[in-house]
């Protein structure tokens, strides 16, 4: 199967996992890193040994054909349309976009020039994610009933060197982190219709302990603790909390409830993890978790699969349709927030097909 190149433009801290995952999917060819800030894109693509590019000769290369876009959240949508516009498929960094009315601009663009869009996250893809998947298609929790979803730090400005992004319009514990938790339970659960919630943002500022900024007090714009409801199609209802403000918890990060049993689902922030599963009337028991991409971090695996698709003609799983759908459930909390009202989702995705095959001769068999 010929390759696909690669174009990523963006080259932060991410950029570093999306690269050394890449090496590992042969349909990837990295035709080269582009950064606004030239010294940190000749510094990646010197780590990496791939090439150093302009963004303008990115988009020029007839050989790329995705163009990955690693940039800050605000910036998702801008680089994306410019990718369309040079005639690029473009898989983005979650979330889709910063709000709603851009996001489904970007899909309405993307149709129109009959491209593809991705987003992350892929960890949904990962093998005990669709481990848990496997055990709910199968029936063993019966009817799916409810669930909840759990994401509760003290704020990034701990670890990361430049944070200020988090608490800027984009940011915030729900457009960060909830892509994560929300993508996996439409995996999982299919598609979200309604959604209630409240959004509070305790102090104004935060104060960077990390380095290289530590010690600067940087703003807050965004609402930094989020909680709700999630109503999905299939009728169960899944409580939600998103947090920068929470010193610590005993919460595992996502649970689903169902007639017969409760599953315990891994983070969603990593592909693989424990998956428990209690039948009614017994406790919780480990499950083999077999399927492939469960052991180490596979960021880029949305990428290949989006590869292979377009190689094979089929729809790929992070695709557009499932990120603007997310975008406006996440959406929809703050809104909620600020009217008082539940808020019904427009949009309708699919759950994305299961990954039951596994990388040979670094093809996905389907």
């Amino acid at each position: 199967m010929d390759k696909v190149g690669i174009g990523i433009i963006g080259c932060g801290n991410i950029s570093g996992a999306y690269l050394t995952a890449m090496a590992s999917f042969p349909i990837l060819e990295i035709r080269g890193v582009a950064d606004l800030n030239p010294e940190l894109a000749q510094a990646k693509a010197a780590e990496f040994n791939v090439p150093v590019k302009t963004v303008e000769e990115l988009f020029a290369d007839p050989k790329v054909e995705i163009i990955v876009n690693l940039t800050i959240p605000k910036a998702h949508v801008a680089v994306a349309l410019q990718a369309l516009e040079a005639g690029k498929h473009t898989y983005s960094e979650k979330p889709l976009g910063i709000n709603f009315a851009e996001g489904k601009k970007l899909a309405e663009a993307a149709k129109a020039r009959n491209l593809r869009i991705g987003a992350a996250p892929d960890t949904f893809l990962g093998g005990g994610h669709q481990t848990a998947r496997a055990l709910i298609d199968q029936g063993v929790i019966g009817q799916p009933v409810g669930g909840s979803a759990t994401f509760m730090c003290p704020g990034h400005e701990r670890w990361h060197p430049n944070p200020a992004f988090y608490y800027e319009v984009g940011g915030g514990p729900m457009l960060d982190m909830g892509p994560y938790y929300i993508t996996d339970l439409v995996n999982l659960l299919g598609p979200v219709s309604q959604v209630a919630g409240f959004a509070t943002t305790p102090r104004a500022e935060r104060l960077i302990t990390s380095e290289p900024r530590n010690g600067e007090r940087i703003p807050v714009h965004v609402p930094t603790h989020v909680t709700g409801m999630m109503a999905f199609a299939n009728g169960a209802v899944v409580q939600i909390a998103m947090s920068f403000d929470v010193a610590g918890h005993k919460h595992v990060p996502l649970e689903v409830y169902g007639t017969d049993g409760t599953l315990i689902v891994p983070d969603p922030n990593k592909f693989g993890g424990p998956v428990e599963y209690l039948k009614k009337g017994g406790g919780f028991e480990d499950q083999p978790v077999t399927a492939p991409y469960a052991e180490g971090n596979f960021r880029s695996l949305g990428v290949a699969d989006m590869a292979h698709a377009i190689r094979s003609n089929r729809p790929h799983r992070a695709n557009g349709g499932l990120a603007l759908h997310v975008l406006e459930v996440m959406e929809a909390f703050h809104t909620a927030a600020e009217t008082g009202r539940t808020v019904t989702i427009t949009t309708a995705t699919e759950r994305p097909a299961p990954l039951s095959d596994s990388i040979v001769d670094g093809r996905l068999a389907k």
